[in-house]
């Protein structure tokens, strides 16, 4: 598949869900990366006006699912997160963040990723790790 067919695959996947809510966008895809952007506005800020480190999750793990989906080219594959963790570095309160999944390890049901989230001139914001369960549709 090529690269616009794959982003239009997995933009088009998100309508009526959370990362519709969220505004994420798949942007890039390449042999061993998924990216996938998300505006920073109050409707994803804490209290205090910066990025909700939920809400960074919700991306680190949208990026991650999808990404084994799509560089496992399995269109029988269900997958599911099975663990995130999430180390906030830095804050940011308005622009864009940017999540590049790149996998760990992939084995056939258990894959491993780690997802940097970065802000619009690549600093590091977040370094997630992301633990998926994969498996043939039933």
């Amino acid at each position: 598949m090529e690269k616009e067919q794959v982003l239009a695959l997995t933009n088009g996947i998100c309508k009526n869900t959370l990362m519709e809510t969220l505004e994420i966008e798949y942007t890039d895809v390449g042999e061993d990366f998924l990216k996938a952007r998300m505006p920073v506005t109050s409707k994803v800020h804490q209290p205090d006006g910066v990025l909700h480190g939920g809400a960074t999750a919700a991306l680190a793990e949208s990026v991650g699912s999808a990404a084994v989906f799509v560089l496992n080219k399995d269109p029988n594959a269900q997958v599911r997160g099975i663990e995130i963790t999430a180390n906030h570095l830095k804050s940011v309160a308005s622009g864009f963040v940017y999540a590049t999944a790149r996998p760990l390890h992939q084995g056939k049901s258990i894959q491993l990723w780690e997802i940097r989230v970065e802000d619009e001139v690549g600093n590091l914001i977040s370094l997630c790790k992301l633990t998926t369960y994969s498996r043939k549709k039933i």
